[in-house]
């Protein structure tokens, strides 16, 4: 769960900078969130978490 709260802080600070530099403006930031919202409602869910969870493991054993 930490990491979980750790990525939603972290893309959420990086989303904010993209749109305050309007790199990317305010709708494709919505949609981009409606989309990841979307998809952790779905089976992908779980695909995705066991997914991340294995690149942290890889990660944390390289470093």
């Amino acid at each position: 769960m930490i990491v979980t709260l750790s990525a939603v802080a972290l893309f959420g600070v990086l989303t904010a900078v993209l749109v305050r530099s309007r790199s990317v403006g305010p709708l494709a930031a919505i949609t981009v969130f409606l989309f990841g919202f979307f998809t952790a409602d779905t089976g992908a869910a779980t695909a995705i978490r066991t997914t991340l969870r294995a690149l942290i493991t890889a990660v944390s054993t390289i470093a």
